[in-house]
């Protein structure tokens, strides 16, 4: 009897794992596969939209829904982007980099892709696989987690040397999670800061 109730609690325990690792490895795969193309010179646009979208599908197959943010996550999300913006700005100037404000390419396409693949990286990772991380260690762990994940999976765009400021920029979205209580602060100020590179 007592035998029994200790494998039950010992399956328990394993079976809160079982949703973030199946989250961590759809995530897993679909950077995998990023980074593929990335080496293979696969176009950017191309890439970037099959990476949003593959990103999406694993958040919706981990549990993400759609729902309109409230009030105070928008405010806290958009003072987060002003932030991220902020230090963007004033590491370009100390790095001695002009604003260059005159387009490169097209800014219509790049921004709708830009939009798709920073909401769907929130979606995941501040979302459905730091819920599960968190369900199934603690907050912790999910912070950490999630903002490793974060760093990591930008390096086959931007190289090793950026792991450090990407992983302080995860554990940033990560406090705009917890602190609105929602995915959508984090997401907003992540698209506000990606969409202002076009400029800084």
């Amino acid at each position: 009897m007592i035998a029994t109730t200790v494998d039950s609690d010992g399956a328990a325990r394993l079976g809160r794992f079982v949703r973030p690792a199946w989250i961590g490895l759809g995530l897993a795969l679909v950077v995998a596969g990023r980074w593929a193309a990335t080496v293979a010179e696969a176009p950017p646009l191309l890439v970037g939209t099959v990476f949003g979208i593959a990103l999406a599908l694993v958040a919706w197959v981990g549990g993400a829904r759609a729902a309109l943010p409230r009030p105070v996550a928008l405010i806290i999300g958009l003072a987060g982007a002003a932030l991220l913006v902020g230090l963007a700005m004033g590491a370009s100037q100390l790095a001695g980099q002009p604003l260059q404000l005159v387009p490169k390419t097209q800014f219509a396409p790049w921004a709708l892709i830009t939009i798709v693949v920073a909401s769907a990286e929130e979606l995941v990772l501040r979302g459905v696989l730091f819920d599960s991380l968190r369900h199934a260690t603690d907050l912790t762990i999910a912070v950490i987690v999630t903002s490793a994940a974060f760093a990591l999976m930008h390096v086959p765009l931007y190289g090793w040397h950026v792991v450090p400021l990407d992983l302080g920029v995860g554990v940033f979205l990560a406090g705009l999670r917890l602190t609105s209580g929602s995915v959508a602060a984090p997401a907003i100020a992540h698209i506000v800061a990606d969409l202002a590179t076009w400029w800084v």
